[in-house]
């Protein structure tokens, strides 16, 4: 097979500021070893988050100049509300500022004290929306999602089993929603099966329930089914991804993701009654209902990139660069997450650094290692990000314990990815002499975000 090679030409570039490990150390501190804090341009190679940081086509950049501003009813929401239909086939489109924004008009309406979120896996603003409004979120992940080194082909599966046992515990009323995340972000990037999809939405359907996607990676998920499951092999990947659809009630959209856009989102959704609050909501928090807190421009870049991303030259590339950063980390006995994910590569922290125990966040010492030796932002997935605290304020931690590379879109050449490789490998060759951290300050929701740490010794 021949190399699989950019489906792009580059017409603009960015410079690189290349710093010293010296200069890193300094810059990790005055972060309080929290890579959110670090400046950008303080960066080599930047993996913190594949969201808005895709670089957009010379077509969006076109429609970008073609955005019509109106306050009201522009030209540019009725092209982005078509084409989120004829994608999706849900009949209300209501666009919001970026995908939080989505889930936070969608859970402060169904949410509330008493109430319950059941899911495969629940990202982080996902889970925080749900809590801010007083509702609790269970994670239901299939058995094989829960073993990092176990490649499996839909690792980021829901629990169908799981999910009837626990709304025969919960009962049906108390929960508003059962929402899949595709692919399972937190859960390493895995994606969803076609079947699954389909038996969780039977269950839903026995109880009442709707479904609803968080769609960010839509077309990843969709191609991953091309690839694995029988039946779809010779299935385009816009006719997988209305079917995917079509199981559902509705969907969260970060258009940051499979949508090469720098912000954006939307909710869309089948009930008509539940549409109207939503909006009412969206009026009071994002804007009117034909540009919900986004510039016209950016509604016409979305358009774009949405059809984009199914392309299949595109998706191949997307997922094989992925898969070869994988493959390389294996070769040199790196734990990472296999199969590879779809928008990111996954290191399992707590097998990469098994001295140091998860009250230490081991996920966050190699994040900051990983910076110190190479200049490379990744972000914690674990203990940190999900840990919680229990009555005598011991922590619970989090399932697993990962780091994700996120690769931008469109952004890194194949000697970035092998330069990521190279230094992964080095941190890896000398783990032993790394050391956990402690957290300083934190919030309540949230905390990686903001929180300041510090180093232990050994």
């Amino acid at each position: 097979m021949k190399t699989i090679i950019e489906p792009f030409k580059i017409k603009s570039v960015e410079p690189i500021h290349f710093t010293t490990r010296e200069q890193r150390l300094g810059i990790l501190k005055k972060a309080t070893y929290n890579p959110f804090r670090i400046h950008a341009d303080d960066v080599l190679i930047d993996l913190l988050t594949d969201s808005g940081t895709s670089a957009m086509s010379s077509e969006q950049w076109a429609g970008m100049m073609r955005g019509d501003e109106s306050y009201a009813g522009s030209s540019s929401f009725f092209h982005f509300d078509a084409t989120v239909k004829e994608i999706t086939g849900l009949p209300y489109v209501i666009p919001t500022h970026q995908g939080r924004a989505a889930e936070k008009i969608l859970f402060t309406i169904l949410g509330g004290k008493g109430r319950y979120f059941l899911s495969n896996t629940l990202f982080d603003t996902t889970r925080a929306n749900i809590e801010f409004s007083g509702a609790e979120g269970i994670d239901l992940v299939c058995e094989d999602g829960k073993h990092p080194a176990t490649p499996a082909p839909f690792k980021g599966n829901m629990d169908v089993a799981a999910l009837r046992q626990e709304i025969e515990r919960i009962g049906a009323g108390h929960i508003p929603l059962v929402m899949l995340t595709i692919t399972n972000n937190s859960g390493g990037g895995q994606p969803v099966s076609m079947q699954n999809i389909r038996d969780t939405s039977a269950v839903c359907r026995e109880y009442g329930i709707p479904l609803f996607l968080d769609a960010c990676r839509f077309a990843e998920n969709a191609y991953f089914i091309k690839l694995r499951e029988a039946g779809y092999a010779n299935t385009p990947v816009p006719e997988i991804v209305r079917e995917m659809l079509s199981y559902a009630d509705g969907c969260t959209m970060s258009a940051k993701k499979d949508a090469f856009a720098n912000i954006g989102g939307f909710l869309a959704m089948r009930s008509k009654e539940l549409a109207l609050r939503c909006r009412n909501l969206l009026i009071i928090t994002e804007g009117f209902t034909t540009y919900g807190g986004l510039a016209g421009r950016d509604l016409e870049a979305i358009a774009i990139g949405l059809r984009e991303v199914m392309e299949e030259p595109y998706l191949q590339y997307r997922l094989r660069t992925t898969e070869y950063l994988t493959e390389k980390l294996a070769a040199a006995g790196v734990p990472v997450m296999q199969p590879a994910g779809g928008h990111a590569v996954y290191l399992d922290a707590k097998a990469f650094l098994p001295h140091i125990p998860v009250e230490q966040y081991p996920g966050q010492a190699l994040v900051c290692a990983l910076y110190l030796e190479g200049g490379i932002r990744s972000v914690e997935i674990g203990s940190l990000m999900f840990g919680k605290y229990d009555s005598n304020g011991q922590l619970m931690p989090a399932a697993l314990e990962l780091v994700r590379l996120a690769i931008p879109r469109r952004v890194y050449t194949q000697s970035h990815i092998d330069y990521v490789a190279e230094v992964i490998i080095e941190v890896f060759e000398k783990r032993e002499q790394l050391t956990g951290l402690r957290i300083v300050q934190e919030t309540e929701f949230l905390r990686h975000f903001t929180a300041e740490l510090e180093p232990l010794g050994r």
